[in-house]
């Protein structure tokens, strides 16, 4: 029986614009069950759309449609976008959709046979484009603390969900299992929340008099149920009817059986406590497994801000994908931010990533091969002869990666996963240069030169096979390009990642480049470089500024004579621990700034540390380092932080403080 591997994305509400939130869970998702479809494990990869609720009802109304004929036409945006960027969901949920409905009613009626749903008089102040009611402390202002919007006072009948009865054993099951909320600073925030705060009963109904757009209430056929109950139940009721066969059998209980519970949902940030606690509590008192783990992403910015409509700053995918294609935007939202931490869309970041990376190191290296195989050996792969030192090197390298990226995905690092697909790309370009093939033909070494293409090809083959879950056209473009006849979705990551793959003999095809170098100075407007030289001042200045007051930050502040003491009690908040960089990169604009990304055992953190002018970012990778792991993030040069690196300093030169024994990353400093 193979593995099975059960993966979700939210359901994305109707009256939403797919925007690079959805696009970006979604994204991850689909590397996830791209990969684990590799491995040849039996993949569900769910997503789906929320169409019940007071917005979708009234602009149904205000467009003269029925909600389920506003929801048809709304649910398109996400369907159309999913084909655009590649995503290979098994399926699409609809929370209108008949099969749903009969689920969620039934474990209403099965909680509320059990004593666990009861009916009380609820009085308090309701947000109507929030759908949500808040007490008089939550309110900022007399408004809506979310949305800023005016409420209304509201007291009516509802049904309510008995979730305070399981506080103590939710904190327990979080403590027992630390990897069922991720990442770990989110986790922390919820068992804060847990044991500081009372947990009230979840409020699960609307009577219909108010909203009659909605699935009915098994037991009270004047009321429907409110989202949480409706859109969280998704995730089981999925398993049932749109779920492949388990084994064979299309039972739905046997399907659910096999399927339940998922091993990932992957949520924003703004829905952590609706799935870590909600969902968990639901799941608790009908008796049924709870999800393997919850991960809560970052939100992105665009240059540093938040993203809204009336700032006009909003990145829309469909643009960047119709511009640039859709393999350069996945790389680039999983390359550029450590899963979990908030993330910044930088045009000029997105264009230095494809020219660079793409465009320049992966690109390139196809379009060097092919043309060398063309113009030397007719267009056919040659076979490699006797093996050299440098391509012993070029093939350990390969051999290294399948252990890492597995690693990688099992902790959902994906920039770190592409980070380490990547080694062998730079690897390829250094043995290019070490074996210089022009000079090789130059000497009519057609022995050697046939073993150095043939070595290069191979590793495109792989190279091909490792970018696949995030890059799925490119992969089969590079394989179509060296003369590899299979198809990517057919292939198993273990016969394949082996060296020697690629047979002698297979013929080159020159295409179109992959990735065609963008011209900073013929773009113009949304995701292209600024060419208006007034506006390119003003950001210098802007960016001087910040790195100023960012470099300030880091120097101490004047000290009075002689040293502060500290009690014992306030030394133990401090949480010092293992990190192990594992990229490292100047920041743009910066003579000092460093971004790092820090392996602490339970997750990467993205470190920002002022050591540009003692360290190169190469000399800092592979480090064993000390970092203070519990300090609020903060932002330089707006980018996101989650730590400080510990280093000494004489004067100018800074030393960073490193361990000199090998520990494991995460380990406490005492």
């Amino acid at each position: 029986m193979s593995k099975k591997f059960y993966v979700t994305t939210p359901i994305y509400y109707v009256n939403d614009v797919p925007h690079i939130g959805h696009a970006y869970t979604t994204i991850a998702a689909d590397t996830l069950a791209r990969y684990h479809r590799l491995k040849g494990e039996a993949v569900f990869f769910l997503t789906g759309t929320d169409e019940h609720g007071q917005k979708v009802e009234k602009a149904a109304v205000d467009r003269g449609l029925a909600p389920k004929a506003h929801a048809d036409i709304m649910t398109q945006n996400f369907q159309r976008l999913w084909q655009k960027l590649h995503i290979s969901h098994d399926a699409f949920i609809r929370t209108t959709d008949a099969e749903h409905r009969v689920v969620v009613q039934e474990l209403l009626q099965r909680l509320y046979e059990k004593g666990q749903i009861e009916r009380r008089t609820y009085e308090g102040w309701y947000c109507t484009p929030d759908e949500r009611f808040w007490t008089e402390k939550e309110l900022v202002g007399g408004r809506c603390p979310d949305c800023g919007r005016p409420v209304e006072r509201i007291s009516e009948d509802n049904y309510f969900f008995l979730m305070s009865g399981y506080q103590a054993r939710l904190i327990r099951h979080i403590e027992d299992n630390p990897g069922y909320i991720r990442p770990e600073s989110r986790r922390n925030e919820v068992l804060g929340f847990l044991k500081t705060q009372v947990l009230g009963d979840l409020c699960i109904s609307r009577p219909k008099s108010r909203l009659a757009w909605g699935i009915e209430i098994p037991f009270d056929r004047d009321f429907v149920t409110y989202v949480w109950f409706d859109a969280l139940t998704n995730y089981l009721s999925a398993t049932r009817y749109l779920s492949p066969p388990a084994q064979g059998s299309t039972d739905p209980k046997a399907r659910e059986r096999y399927w339940w519970p998922a091993d990932h949902h992957l949520v924003g940030k703004d829905i952590l406590t609706t799935h870590s606690v909600y969902w968990s509590t639901m799941l608790m008192a009908l008796e049924l497994p709870l999800p393997g783990n919850i991960f809560a992403h970052g939100w992105w910015t665009q240059e540093g801000r938040k993203m809204s409509k009336s700032l006009g700053n909003v990145v829309d995918p469909n643009e960047v994908v119709d511009s640039y294609g859709a393999d350069a935007f996945r790389y680039f939202v999983l390359r550029e931010v450590p899963f979990g931490l908030d993330g910044d869309f930088s045009p000029e970041a997105f264009i230095t990533r494809f020219n660079t990376e793409l465009a320049n190191d992966l690109g390139n290296l196809l379009s060097r091969v092919n043309t060398m195989v063309n113009r030397y050996f007719g267009g056919k792969i040659p076979p490699a002869g006797a093996e050299e030192a440098s391509d012993r090197e070029l093939r350990e390298a390969a051999a290294g990666i399948p252990g890492r990226i597995d690693a990688d995905l099992s902790l959902l690092a994906f920039n770190r996963y592409l980070q380490d697909a990547w080694t062998l790309v730079t690897r390829a370009n250094r043995y290019v240069e070490e074996n210089a093939p022009w000079t090789l033909a130059k000497k009519q070494d057609m022995g050697r030169l046939g073993s150095v293409l043939y070595n290069l090809a191979e590793s495109l083959r792989l190279i091909g096979v490792y970018l696949y879950p995030v890059m799925p056209s490119t992969a089969q473009k590079i394989w179509n390009g060296i003369g590899m006849d299979k198809q990517l979705t057919r292939c198993r990551l273990s016969e394949e990642q082996g060296w020697g793959g690629l047979g002698p003999g297979s013929a080159v095809r020159s295409g179109e480049q992959l990735f065609p170098r963008i011209e900073r100075k013929n773009q113009a407007g949304r995701g292209s470089a600024r060419t208006d030289s007034d506006e390119v001042k003003r950001k210098k200045n802007r960016e001087k500024n910040m790195e100023k007051t960012a470099e300030e930050a880091q120097e101490p502040a004047p000290q009075p004579a002689g040293p502060e003491l500290m009690g014992i009690d306030d030394f133990m908040k401090i949480d010092l621990r293992v990190g192990k960089i594992i990229a490292a990169e100047r920041v743009e604009k910066s003579e000092k700034l460093v971004k790092l990304s820090v392996d602490i055992g339970t997750e990467t953190r993205q470190v920002v540390a002022g050591i540009g002018k003692s360290y190169a970012p190469e000399e800092l990778t592979g480090k064993a380092v000390v970092i203070v792991a519990n300090l609020k993030p903060a932002k330089l040069m707006g980018i996101e932080s989650q730590g400080m690196l510990l280093a000494a300093s004489t004067g100018d030169t800074l030393s960073v403080i490193t361990v000199d024994r090998d520990m494991r990353p995460g380990a406490r400093v005492k």
